[in-house]
This record gives C-alpha cells, structure tokens and sequence, in this order.
C-alpha cells in the first residue's frame, strides 16, 4: 500500500461542510463523566448554546450546561466579575460537587489569567470551598475536539489528585479518551472487573451519558466517577491510559502520584485487545475468565468469515484523530484498503496511520476522495456527501443524530470489535446481493437489505 501523507491544512479558504469540533464542547463532556457536575463555559451564550444542541441531539439526553454569559464590555474590561457571579449562583442554587470551566473564544482572545482568577475566586470565597472547582484553558480558535477534552482531563487531574503513601493493588485507573463512548467505557468495565479490579475511569461517561431516568429533575450531570474516586487515583495499582491525546493527562497522574502509566492507542482490534488482557493479566495475577476466551475465539471466527467481504475494499474515513486511527487499523486488519484518511486537527498519531492519502481537512475534502470508494465512516454530517456521490456511509463518532443509541455502541474489546465488523461487514454483503440482483440500494446513507428501497421505506 502507497503511503502518501499529506496535510493541507491551510490549502482552503473556508471550510464548506466542517468536521471539526471545538475545543470547548470536548471539555464539556469530559466534564459530564463526573458524578454531580455542571460544565460552564466562560465567554458568551451563543458559544454554549451550539454546543448544547450538538450535545442533546447526539446523545438524547438532557444535557446541564451554564454559561457566564459574557458581554461586550465584560468582554473588553475583563470576565472574572462574570465568572464569580455565574461560580456562586450555580453553587447556591444548584449544590454541584464540582464546576467545571472551560474558556471559549471570547476569553482567550483577551488573553485572561484562568490560574489567578481561580486563586482570586479561592480568597474571596472561602465558603465555597466544599465545591470543587476546576478551570481549563480551551480556545475554540485553535485544536479541536480532542484537545479540549484532553486539558479538561488534564486539569482535574492536576487539581484533584492526591499522592498517597498506600497502594491497592486491585485499584486501576483509566484515562478514557473521548473516543470512547459511554458503551465502550462499559464494556472496558467489565473486562477489567473480571479480573477481580476495581476500575476508576475519568471520565466515566457509561454512568452519566448512557441514559438515566431520575425521580426528579437535577440540574447537574447524573452519575459518573465522584471528586472523592478521582482524588484517591493516586492510590492505585496502575493506569490505563487510552487515546494519543490522554498522553499528557497520562503522564502527568504518573509525574504526580508515580503511578506506572500503560499506554494503548486503540483498543479495537484482535492484537489490540489481546495487549490488554495480558496487562490486566499481569496486573492481577489470573487468567483470563472464560467469557473473555469464548468472546476472542468468535471475533476470530467472524474474521475468518468477513474477510472475503472486506478484501481490498476501498474506503475513505473521516474521524477525530484517535478514532480515526482505531478504525482504520481494523480496517487494514481485515485487507481492507483505507484510501483516505481524513481529520479535522492535526495529532501525533496521524503519522502512524496507515492510509493511502492523510489529511487535516472536512467533508468536503472526503467527498472528493471518496468519489471511487465502496464506502465512507464518519459521523452524521457526512451523509449528503455519502448520498452526493453515492457511496454508503457507516457512521461513526460525533455528533450521531438520525440513528437511535449513538452512545451505546461498543467497539472495543473482542465483543466491541465483532460487532463492528459484522455491522460494515453486512453493507459490503448487502452491496453485492444489490449488485447480483441486478439494481442499487437507493439507499446511500446506510445499506439496509431493503432491496433498493422497494419496501417503501423512503430511504434517505
């Protein structure tokens, strides 16, 4: 396979159907991994109420997110009179065991000192100091996705996290990265705790995001890993660090408690899932149980199946970096052709990918490069380019807001990574039964076996 790489980040004037995502809107879902939180944007409300709509529609929940609702004179004199006025509001009102800032663009471009205002708000709230509070530096001008949720991450460990003496040795932390959704973080739950560990994820999304009914209306996040749980990682065994951009988050929970870090850059995939059995192995000190051993031989035997149908396949992928990594070093696992790798920020793991053409770009960007494709996966943006060119598109990442369960998807683990590739696998079957019975599916955004749209489905 030719290695092109390629990153015309600055090629284009504008940006006609944008994959990326700001940094802000990364922080606030790391933010809502934590039990009892309300995520405040500091800068204005626009800013906060794209981000909510994104948030509510992918994962069709209620989403709690505050903003200091800057103005324009706040804007030029300073923000901190908003942001302490919004910080004791919230508090008073609402009782949330952490508040979790992330600046926007407003902010950043006037350059505010986030370090002392919070040490300013300390002092001159001492009784507030029962509520966690943590800041984190997110311009929506620079990075992307990614990158805020990674110094959301990063700050709470910094400001939350404490040393200890002691050790637990069935104690493990995971860093989960955003490109993990809250079924991927419970199925990672699972496999560690049958081991006999006791996992501590921040964020833990599979308690907040996958879908709750409370008895009554709460204005904060409901469930994820409690304040106390992240204070006491640094009593753990180890850390499982997931994701290129938890890297920094990682090495600095190990730089502040000398917990040994473990770094794993997919954990889709038959040899990925393996290197972490044998650390949770090793960690442990027992095998693995037999659900784990029957789940890896039938994700061998669905290799051994789909193969065929994903053999020199061509597809193009457009992703966050990190999931964007993962999907296409499947999809080269199975003899797939990745054509063209597409992301919406530059990362260091996108001179790992292996890709016929890599490229910091958008929709419009796969649209051209896909034109010849026997398939498309990004997220649900992407579907009038899909359906423009007439490729099927499997989607992927976020947002997904025209498919039910967006964030109960698995995709990792030997049960994750079978469940992925039968659902790709069945559109390249469901192509070819089109082909053979001579007409296409009408259905460009996702094949479904309707038999080219003759069930009246009025597929789109």
């Amino acid at each position: 396979m030719s290695h092109i790489q390629r990153f015309p980040s600055a090629a284009k004037a504008a940006s006609t159907n944008p994959l990326k995502m700001s940094q802000p809107l990364g922080a606030a879902l790391a933010y809502l991994g934590i039990d009892r939180c309300l995520p405040l944007f500091h800068g204005s409300q626009g800013c906060t109420a794209f981000g909510l709509v994104l948030l509510v529609r992918h994962f069709r929940e209620a989403i709690p997110l505050q903003t200091t609702a800057m103005d324009q004179v706040a804007t030029i004199l300073g923000g901190y009179d908003n942001l302490e006025q919004a910080i004791r509001t919230i508090v008073e009102r609402n009782k949330p065991a952490m508040i979790g800032v992330a600046t926007t663009g407003v902010t950043e471009t006037k350059g505010e000192d986030m370090g002392g205002q919070y040490t300013l708000f300390r002092q001159r709230n001492p009784d507030m100091a029962d509520t966690a509070l943590v800041f984190a530096n997110t311009p929506d001008f620079a990075g992307g996705f990614e990158d805020g949720f990674a110094a959301a991450v990063t700050a709470m460990v910094e400001r939350l996290v404490e040393p200890s003496p002691v050790r637990i040795p069935t104690q493990v932390n995971v860093l989960a990265g955003c490109h993990l959704s809250p079924g991927d973080v419970e199925e990672l739950r699972d496999i560690i705790e049958g081991f006999g560990l006791s996992p501590i994820f921040l964020p833990d999304l599979s308690l907040s995001m996958a879908g709750r009914q409370p008895a009554d209306f709460t204005a904060t996040s409901l469930g994820g890993v409690t304040v106390d749980q992240i204070r006491a990682m640094g009593a753990s065994a180890a850390t499982i660090v997931v994701g290129e951009h938890m890297r920094v988050a990682g090495n600095a929970l190990e730089l502040k408690t000398d917990v040994p870090s473990h770094f794993f850059n997919r954990l889709t995939g038959l040899e990925a899932t393996d290197k972490l059995v044998r650390l949770l192995t090793e960690l442990s000190g027992k095998p693995a149980p037999a659900r784990l051993r029957r789940q890896r031989e039938s994700l061998v035997d669905a290799m051994l199946d789909g193969h065929f149908f994903y053999s020199r396949k061509r597809i193009a992928v457009a992703l966050e970096p990190d999931l964007l990594y993962a999907v296409s070093g499947f999809l080269a696992d199975m003899g797939a052709e990745v054509i063209a790798a597409v992301s919406p920020t530059q990362s260091p793991v996108l001179e790992r990918l292996k890709a016929a053409t890599i490229m910091v770009g958008d929709h419009s960007d796969v649209e051209t490069l896909a034109r010849d494709a026997d398939l498309i996966v990004s997220n649900s943006h992407g579907r009038q380019g899909a359906a423009r060119i007439g490729v099927p598109l499997h989607r992927m990442g976020l947002p997904l807001f025209d498919r039910l369960g967006a964030g109960l998807r698995v995709q990792v683990g030997y049960r994750g990574t079978r469940e992925l590739l039968c659902d790709i696998g069945n559109l390249f079957l469901a192509r070819e039964m089109d082909h053979e019975h001579g007409h296409e599916s009408h259905d460009h955004g996702e094949s479904h076996g309707c038999g080219g749209g003759s069930c009246g489905c009025n597929a789109v």
